[in-house]
């Protein structure tokens, strides 16, 4: 029995210096932890039962990053750790990014709207810290509305209305029927739109309001048809963010022509057909992680992750200064599975990136379009350019 009994204390000494080796190991990594901040939403009027309401987009492509950023940090002796922070529907933002954020993470995703983004940015608290817009598109955050230390993953609605205007370009569908939304991000779309025909040299020969019934039944049956009765035109450009009547032109109009904008052909940052450079392998390590296909928030949040990753391996740094010196310097390239690598425009904090042109069901091609040059890269012909911008960064 004394022999049984010794070798159990041998093992169980074993056991207890090799678990005391494994946290010093851990211990001994340099962490790099991120916050991820989000409010929960109400849950819409249902438009279409073929798209089920998401309540988590963008928090799963983070959760994907970090053990994507951790198979790296292997090798550089770097742990990242992911803490969520999920405000209720009547919670405040502010109030939890100034107790639970502030001063903790140097590095915040924020997965809020266009004003909170600011309202966040603007606290004294969150001027030392990197904040990841990964939820907008709106223009003048990029613009008049900026601030130095918010960088946007998605592409902006000028960005997506110049991928469009580079394909009817190459495709020579010139004259344009803009039809108009009346939320206030149908206007802002439109103002993009308007926009890319201008600097492409497109004609919009009419533009309407849609201000008739969102019933689906009426509408096929005589409302697209009366109302499409215009002059002639290429195309037929919807600007409807929210999905209310957009679906409902497609086949309907007057004269048979294609549909592109918000609805029909679409400019995203990401699309479930897009299966090229490697797409497929996270399109499939996503949809077996979350049951579902990646959308474009995933998709942005993965990004902004993956970017504090990259920065920090790289630079063998979990500091601040580091960490944000090189997000902005010439050596950082984010591998983005289209193509190109990505990187941030240091005049407005954009990411820069490809876009994808998608049908429904087909992905159609990619933007910018050859022939679009460019004397830096040709990502910079999507959207605001260096000398377009109305954005005061500071040099901070």
């Amino acid at each position: 029995m004394s022999a049984y009994f010794s070798a159990l204390l041998k093992i169980i000494i074993i056991c207890q210096l090799f678990n005391a080796g494994l946290g010093y190991a851990k211990s001994n990594k340099q962490v790099v932890s991120i916050a991820y901040l989000t409010q929960q939403q109400k849950i819409p009027p249902t438009l279409s039962n073929l798209d089920p309401f998401i309540d988590n987009k963008g928090e799963l492509g983070a959760e994907l990053a970090i053990k994507d950023n951790d198979t790296t940090g292997q090798f550089t002796k770097q742990s990242f750790i992911l803490k969520k922070f999920v405000v209720p529907v009547e919670g405040s933002v502010v109030d939890t990014y100034a107790k639970s954020v502030a001063g903790k993470f140097d590095f915040v995703v924020l997965n809020l709207p266009p004003a909170q983004v600011v309202e966040i940015a603007d606290l004294p608290a969150a001027k030392q810290a990197i904040l990841f817009d990964v939820a907008t598109s709106d223009d003048a955050l990029r613009n008049e509305q900026c601030r130095s230390q918010v960088l946007h993953i998605l592409p902006s609605r000028a960005m997506r209305a110049d991928a469009l205007a580079q394909y009817m370009m190459k495709k020579r569908w010139k004259k344009w029927f803009l039809v108009v939304g009346t939320a206030p991000e149908d206007r802002l779309y439109a103002d993009a739109i308007k926009r890319a025909a201008k600097r492409f040299g497109m004609d919009i020969v009419a533009e309407k309001t849609w201000e008739h019934t969102f019933d689906a039944r009426r509408t096929a049956q005589s409302d697209v048809a009366v109302f499409t009765q215009v002059d002639d035109y290429d195309v037929l450009v919807v600007a409807d963010e929210q999905g209310q009547f957009g679906e409902y032109l497609d086949y309907r109009t007057w004269n048979p022509r294609p549909v592109i904008g918000t609805q029909g052909l679409i400019a995203t940052a990401w699309h479930r057909t897009h299966e090229q450079w490697g797409a497929v392998q996270i399109q499939n390590r996503f949809k077996e992680a979350a049951g579902r296909w990646m959308e474009e928030q995933d998709y942005a949040a993965y990004l902004a992750v993956r970017a504090i990753g990259e920065a920090a391996t790289r630079t063998k740094s979990n500091a601040l200064k580091d960490i944000k010196s090189y997000l902005f310097s010439e050596q950082f390239a984010l591998q983005g599975y289209k193509g190109a690598p990505l990187s941030f425009r240091a005049w407005d904090g954009q990411l820069r990136q490809p876009i994808l042109l998608a049908a429904p069901r087909s992905l159609v091609t990619v933007a910018p379009l050859e022939g679009f040059l460019h004397s830096k890269t040709e990502l910079d012909t999507l959207g605001y350019d260096e000398p377009e911008t109305l954005c005061k960064r500071s040099a901070e």
